[in-house]
């Protein structure tokens, strides 16, 4: 199966979110990444397949949510360190400056992911999905202090276009324990 595409859809029920990840799952030819319910009761349903039954999957469970969708995207040609990131428990080797992007929305905050990956030569360290956050998400990422810089930028403009921007910041020269707190 071809996995460059991803959908997603955030409810704010977790029995609609179980019935939406059923009808995703029926709908179209995709695999099931992350199905679960985050902070503040939320859910989250998360696939991957080629675009056209990601997106086939993802009208569906919107269509299935009952009035209780949040958000929803689908992201063609997702860049492969998103994917690594998610839920990632051992983050890579940071090297060099240090970018954190923050939102109140998981479905934002992958689409963020994305672009600042896109937009310049970073590492995407850990992608954490509201869990023990509120229902918050944030990613970090690593590279040299230009390339981070420009990565925090393009996906601030994703999170703070949706209106969900918590906050975005760029460590030049990080301390040694603030890396280790990451890992």
């Amino acid at each position: 199966m071809n996995e460059k595409s991803v959908g997603l859809i955030e409810l704010s029920s977790i029995a609609a979110g179980f019935q939406a990840a059923d009808t995703m799952l029926k709908a179209g030819q995709v695999r099931l990444l992350l199905s679960r319910s985050i902070c503040s009761g939320k859910y989250m349903v998360l696939v991957a397949g080629e675009t056209a039954a990601v997106q086939s999957a993802v009208e569906a469970g919107a269509a299935a949510a009952n009035g209780c969708l949040i958000d929803h995207f689908v992201i063609p040609n997702v860049h492969p360190d998103v994917l690594a990131a998610l839920g990632r428990t051992q983050p890579g080797e940071p090297q060099g400056a240090l970018g954190i992007l923050e939102a109140f929305n998981v479905a934002t905050l992958i689409q963020a992911a994305d672009a600042a990956a896109k937009a310049a030569a970073v590492t995407l360290l850990e992608v954490r999905l509201a869990m023990a956050l509120g229902g918050k998400a944030f990613v970090t990422l690593t590279g040299d202090v230009g390339a981070v810089q420009a990565a925090v930028a393009a996906g601030r403009r994703v999170i703070a276009d949706a209106g969900v921007l918590v906050n975005a910041v760029v460590i030049s020269r990080p301390h040694p324990d603030v890396y280790r707190e990451l890992v």
